[in-house]
């Protein structure tokens, strides 16, 4: 079980560079500002995907510092397209979606 103080905390964070700030991440705005969704999506497939918890004497807090930096860090070696974090990118095909669907 995670600790729900620390997810509590984390609950009023809204955006990747608040997220990055209060885990004392340094990074690079460039990278942040054309993959923020794909941060927080890949630190959260990272947190749910763990079956690992906090090493001996590691906190919480020190492991999702790491979870979430290495979430930054895929970002950094590589490119959204690349990583396929969210489902429009594992599928393959082009998505088009014509103009008068979007004025609908």
């Amino acid at each position: 079980m995670r600790n729900d103080e620390l997810d509590a905390e984390l609950s009023d964070l809204g955006s990747a560079e608040e997220f990055l700030d209060y885990f004392e991440i340094d990074y690079d705005p460039k990278v942040v500002m054309v993959n923020r969704l794909h941060i927080l999506q890949r630190f959260h497939d990272y947190l749910e995907s763990r079956t690992r918890k906090p090493g001996d004497g590691q906190s919480w807090w020190d492991f999702y510092t790491a979870e979430l930096k290495e979430a930054y860090l895929d970002f950094v070696r590589s490119d959204a397209l690349t990583e396929k974090v969210f489902k429009v990118f594992k599928t393959g095909q082009p998505t088009f979606v014509p103009l008068e669907e979007v004025l609908k």
